[in-house]
């Protein structure tokens, strides 16, 4: 059995009020590194992965590594795990999207599958470059533990995938900064979710 341990990058300016940030390095903030530190105390304290695989943005490297420190393994980029391309609508607004092209921002949200971004990517492509990055675990690490650094956009397409789901259905998941999803791939490639969008371990950062 081999288990992935999904999470998110710690919070970052732009998550409120919520941006397409996508591809602009934004590092973490205190609050961010916070998370970071929760998540990798939770890892450390449960499982024993032999790896992280992160972004290639440095809000998912500076999360990865707090994760690779604690538990003295190595951690590492792959380049499939790297944000979507939200071409022209980068660092944009929601708000200022819906209404300087409300057709196509309405398509994003009712139907995402549909939508490629004006000079991005779409969620296809961002399923191919996922899937790179599944089947690499998959055949360098069978029967281990492994934690994926992603993001928001990026892990909805792996759980999408994991889960045998339509792209349709991806406004149905929910990644909130440094939650943890336990995704374990049987022997004989039936895949079990123990758990997903887990934020727990961030409880005590929450009533400061």
């Amino acid at each position: 059995m081999t288990r992935i341990l999904l999470t998110r990058h710690g919070h970052v300016d732009g998550i409120h009020p919520a941006r397409f940030r996508g591809r602009t390095d934004l590092p973490l903030t205190d609050r961010g590194l916070a998370q970071a530190d929760a998540l990798a105390a939770r890892i450390h304290a449960r499982w024993k992965p032999v790896a992280v695989y992160t972004s290639s943005l440095q809000r998912c490297v500076v999360t990865g590594a707090r994760v690779a420190q604690v538990c003295g393994i190595p951690s590492s980029v792959h380049e499939g795990m790297g944000d979507i391309d939200y071409g022209a609508w980068q660092m944009r607004t929601h708000d200022e999207v819906g209404k300087e092209a409300p057709d196509a921002y309405r398509l994003w949200r009712r139907a995402p599958h549909l939508m490629r971004f004006p000079g991005g990517e779409s969620l296809q492509d961002v399923v191919a470059r996922t899937a790179n990055a599944l089947r690499l675990v998959l055949d360098r690490h069978s029967g281990e533990t492994v934690v994926l650094v992603g993001h928001d956009s990026v892990n909805r397409a792996l759980l999408l995938q994991l889960l045998d789901q339509p792209l349709s259905a991806y406004w149905k998941l929910a990644q909130d900064p440094c939650s943890l999803n336990e995704v374990e791939i049987l022997a004989d490639g039936d895949v079990r979710v123990g758990f997903i969008n887990d934020t727990s371990h961030l409880d005590q950062l929450d009533r400061r």
